[in-house]
């Protein structure tokens, strides 16, 4: 099996060497950079929000959606869910 070589940069490397030798010292966070931690913090807590939206199908494939999502034990919507997610991903290639 192979390893990955696991490549540092400057500071990571310092602070690695500095836990090895048991000399890191937590440092308390200044404001601005408090500040900025918090507003970070929020942004990458809103993108898992989630949104109501309308969305439009033929009567034959909301059919055949909700039957195959029956035959998974699964919701729908939860099925929908799923699908955008993976396309978004790029597990999901659209053919037009």
């Amino acid at each position: 099996m192979k390893t990955k070589k696991i490549v540092l940069d400057a500071e990571e490397a310092e602070l690695l060497s500095e836990i090895e030798a048991g000399e890191w010292r937590e440092k308390p966070l200044d404001k601005q950079a408090l500040s900025t931690y918090q507003n970070h913090a929020k942004y990458t807590k809103s993108l898992n929000e989630k949104r109501q939206t309308t969305i439009r199908f033929s009567v034959s494939d909301l059919a055949v959606l909700k039957a195959k999502s029956k035959e998974l034990g699964i919701g729908y919507q939860n099925l929908i869910q799923a699908l955008v997610h993976n396309y978004v991903k790029g597990d999901i290639k659209l053919e037009v």
